[in-house]
């Protein structure tokens, strides 16, 4: 893995480090949030090794400690990881192939799937995925474990506001690639339909009608 680092551009592998601490952040939130439930340790332990998506681990611990059944958490946050379908398409030649596969589809997320994705060759976006993958499969459920002991001592979490650093991480990210309009248009449009059907939707959802300003893109492709 670290001769295949050599092939990523310094730039790309520093906003890696970037959002796995950013991830980390949003770990401490999850697992602190968790503990005030009042949920055992074991549980948002289970849930960061085993599931390793946010958005449905939160989305679980807010419908189990809200007095829903655990089956419908669950239920809910299939649904919600439903945008992994069209990821695991557009990383299937990066996850490996044989047992090596299982791990390279676990550590499918949101990150993963975007750093993969956005680098020129072949190589560079095999290990930019798992890059991303597994520095957000060790980060994760360590920083849980953190947050979790420590949300023993905090009264209110959602008061500290630690959710909120990661979007800003990448939206600070993304800036550079909002300069060119065939990028902007589609980002825009993606942002409003999220907004417009946020209240609508479970947590998690309003990103796959995001996926939908990419139509914009589409038509655009050829005219800048």
């Amino acid at each position: 893995m670290r001769a295949g680092i050599n092939v990523l551009d310094r730039g790309v592998i520093k906003a890696i480090v970037l959002v796995c601490l950013a991830d980390g952040i949003v770990g401490l939130s999850y697992g602190s949030l968790a503990a005030a439930q009042g949920f055992p340790l074991w549980v948002p332990i289970a849930l960061s090794t085993l599931v390793l998506a946010g958005a449905s681990e939160f989305l679980f611990i807010g419908i189990v400690a809200g007095g829903g059944s655990p089956l419908t958490a669950a239920a809910a946050g299939l649904l919600v990881n439903a945008r992994h379908l069209p990821f695991g398409i557009a990383v299937k030649d990066l996850v490996g192939q044989g047992g090596r596969s299982l791990l390279g589809c676990h550590i499918m997320n949101d990150e993963s799937v975007v750093f993969g994705i956005s680098q020129p060759g072949l190589q560079q976006r095999r290990v930019a995925y798992w890059l991303c993958g597994l520095g957000i499969f060790a980060v994760w459920p360590l920083t849980v474990i953190g947050g979790a002991m420590i949300g023993r001592f905090i009264p209110d979490v959602s008061a500290i506001g630690l959710d909120a650093v990661f979007p800003a991480i990448l939206i600070a990210l993304i800036f550079p690639a909002l300069r060119k309009r065939r990028t902007r248009i589609p980002a825009l449009a993606g942002t409003a339909l999220s907004v417009a059907v946020t209240p609508f939707v479970p947590a998690g959802m309003p990103v796959l009608f995001s996926l939908l300003g990419l139509l914009s893109w589409r038509e655009r492709k050829d005219g800048q």
